[in-house]
């Protein structure tokens, strides 16, 4: 994702301080958004030192903003990171596990918003099996 764009918007005939755009992160494209996808927008709050949700994988992409603390994120083939509040995180859904989205603060929550495009009819996610988790073991990055 890049993050080197920054933008005003001038608004002449106003009196005050113009507003400023900021580019916080960017996808390539076109992402890989389900055909009759439906786009919604979440606001996850994670209690302090919580785990989040066990490993999952989502029927479409994802973009995301992290508002108030720390995550850490990992998606399978990627290492685990930690996303802190004002960074924007990309997941391409799809056949892509999702290990990790916890909170990586023991004293404060952590709270993000993210778009979610899901596939028709598909639940916002769905968890994987320990079966399938030993299955793709191999594809999963290596753990700190």
């Amino acid at each position: 994702m890049s993050t080197d764009h920054g933008h005003t918007l001038p608004n002449p005939g106003t009196s005050g301080p113009q507003p400023v755009i900021e580019v916080i992160g960017t996808v390539p494209g076109p992402p890989p958004i389900p055909a009759g996808a439906e786009a919604m927008a979440l606001r996850i709050t994670l209690p302090p030192g919580s785990p989040g949700a066990p490993p999952h994988r989502h029927a479409g992409p994802a973009y995301g903003y992290v508002v108030q603390g720390e995550i850490i994120f990992e998606l399978e083939g990627e290492p685990e990171r930690v996303i802190r509040a004002g960074e924007a995180f990309w997941e391409p859904g799809g056949d892509v596990i999702h290990y990790r989205g916890a909170n990586n603060l023991a004293d404060t929550e952590a709270v993000f918003a993210v778009t979610l495009f899901c596939a028709p009819g598909q639940p916002i996610l769905t968890l994987v099996s320990p079966e399938e988790l030993a299955q793709r073991k191999h594809l999963r990055a290596p753990q700190p």
